[in-house]
């Protein structure tokens, strides 16, 4: 019988009590708490050979590191030994989800189950390391080519003197596999994805600094652009992470009872989400650009560096078109591979399931592809517009600090991870007979 209390508090604040009250669910939070305290500790350690006045006038000039240093939780601005975050794992996760369906050993291994998963994990993690590497030497390019130098030694990997590159290589490595280890660690013990986790701490810590920066130039006019903008997002965002195709289906099965079939039958639905593809999208498209900034690094005195920030700057148009567009693009990419591996339709056959005035198998396929297809457009143009709202905020309110404040892209993450951990809670509850407080 679902427990039912007289409450005089609000809803949300009871079922923050009921949960402490729960020894396990209380444990989950306390431990999800203090992994997340650790990794502030360590985004403070900075490594040697950086000179910090050149690192300030390199994000002060290049609003895109800005925007990296902001979803970093600016561990990228203080060069810490987890510099990186958790991008390299994130990127090496997505290149074997898309790898998955082309390579046959890798589909095979999805279908194996658990064993099959935590396989697919293992080579993730081995993919990390070496992506990790070689974002950290691009890292360390970019501060030696920057005037003056934000790196106090020359960033070579072989002869004399690439020992200072080396350590700090394999110690921005190090840093963002501890990350990863932290992450796995919430995920299994905690509450929440660890992962999203790590991220959603960083963006946190970003929000106090943010405001400190208009408040210390006085920019109250900033400060208020800075806070509608923030609201229209914050609603933007959940709208469109909630928001969802409802297709109705149909189940039919037989039963035994008393030696006779008897047939049932019952009514339910596929939830398809119009953004199905989440943040990913972004995080690809952002590291395609940085892609040309980074090889621009070893052309630098050829012209190549001058060319990328004219037309790649990220003041100019040019660079939030092609963001635009990448976005767009990626979207309905990622949304066909990921909808392809779930087998929907093949899925609904076995179960004994189909949807009304559709027959199973391959029209039932071709169906929810179109219908995928067609709302993808509405989660597709939204991530692309979510993409582009620092250049838009700064064109509406003539203020260039826009272009480094604002980022759509952490506020995307942040409703998700918000979201995500609170219906793990609620469920703890529910299971536990305690009202939740999602409705």
């Amino acid at each position: 019988m679902r427990q039912t209390k007289k409450r005089s508090k609000p809803q949300l604040i009871q079922a923050m009590v009921d949960a402490f009250k729960q020894p396990d669910i209380r444990s989950k939070l306390l431990f999800t708490l203090v992994i997340l305290v650790i990794f502030r500790f360590i985004a403070h350690i900075a490594m040697p050979g950086i000179d910090k006045s050149a690192m300030e006038g390199l994000f002060e000039a290049n609003p895109n590191m800005g925007l990296i240093d902001l979803i970093s939780g600016g561990s990228l601005s203080k060069m810490s030994i987890v510099a990186l975050g958790v991008y390299p794992y994130i990127t090496a996760t997505i290149i074997m989800q898309v790898l998955s369906p082309v390579i046959p050993k890798l589909q095979q291994l999805q279908k194996e189950g658990e064993a099959g998963r935590a396989k697919i994990n293992q080579y993730t993690h081995w993919l990390t390391i070496p992506l990790a590497m070689l974002n950290a030497f691009g890292q360390l390019k970019i501060l030696e080519a920057y005037d003056p130098p934000a790196v106090t030694f020359d960033v070579v990997l072989a002869g004399e003197g690439s020992l200072p590159t080396i350590s700090m290589i394999l110690a921005m490595t190090a840093g963002t596999m501890l990350l990863v280890w932290l992450g796995e660690r919430i995920t299994e013990r905690g509450i929440g994805n660890g992962i999203s986790m790590i991220i959603f701490a960083g963006i946190v810590t970003n929000v106090y600094p943010t405001f400190q920066r208009f408040t210390a130039a006085r920019d109250w006019s900033g400060m208020y652009w800075f806070i509608g903008f923030a609201i229209v997002i914050l609603l933007g965002v959940v709208i469109f992470t909630e928001a969802q195709r409802r297709v109705p289906v149909q189940y039919s099965k037989s039963v035994f009872r008393g030696g006779r079939m008897y047939k049932q039958g019952g009514a339910s639905h596929i939830p398809l989400r119009v953004n199905s593809a989440g943040m990913i999208p972004i995080i690809f498209a952002m590291s395609f650009l940085l892609l040309p900034t980074t090889i621009a690094g070893f052309f630098v005195g050829n012209g190549v560096a001058e060319w990328v920030k004219l037309y790649l700057g990220t003041t100019m148009p040019y660079y939030w078109i092609a963001f635009f567009l990448l976005v767009v693009a990626l979207s309905f990419f990622y949304t066909y591979v990921t909808f392809q591996q779930q087998n929907l339709a093949e899925s609904l056959q076995k179960q004994g399931g189909f949807i009304p005035g559709i027959r199973p198998g391959k029209p039932t396929s071709k169906y929810l592809t179109g219908v995928i297809f067609r709302i993808t457009w509405g989660g597709a143009l939204f991530l692309g517009l979510i993409a582009v709202m620092p250049y838009l905020a700064h064109l509406i309110s003539n203020n260039p600090t826009m272009l480094s404040t604002i980022s759509a892209t952490s506020m995307l993450i942040l409703v998700g991870v918000t979201l995500d951990t609170m219906r793990q809670l609620e469920s703890q509850l529910v299971m536990r007979r305690y009202d939740g407080f999602i409705k």
